[in-house]
C-alpha cells in the first residue's frame, strides 16, 4: 500500500535553469504548517512561514 506524501506543493515559481532558482510553498498534511523551500544550484533551504506575530502560518488540510 502506497503512503501519501506528507507535503503538498501549493505554489511553485522560478527555474532551475536561471540563477534565481526554484521557490516553493509547501504545506505539511499532518500539522498544516506552511514552509518556504528555495533550491538554487546544489543548495536548498527550508523555513517555516511566519505571520506578523512570529507564529507559523497554518492552513487547514483534510486528512
Amino acid at each position: 500500500m502506497k503512503k501519501d506524501n506528507r507535503f503538498i506543493i501549493v505554489s511553485k515559481e522560478g527555474s532551475s535553469l536561471k540563477d534565481d532558482g526554484i521557490r516553493q510553498i509547501l504545506v505539511d498534511r499532518e500539522t498544516g504548517v506552511n514552509y518556504l523551500a528555495i533550491k538554487s544550484g546544489y543548495g536548498l533551504g527550508v523555513t517555516p512561514l511566519l505571520d506578523r506575530e512570529g507564529k507559523p502560518i497554518i492552513t487547514e488540510v483534510e486528512k
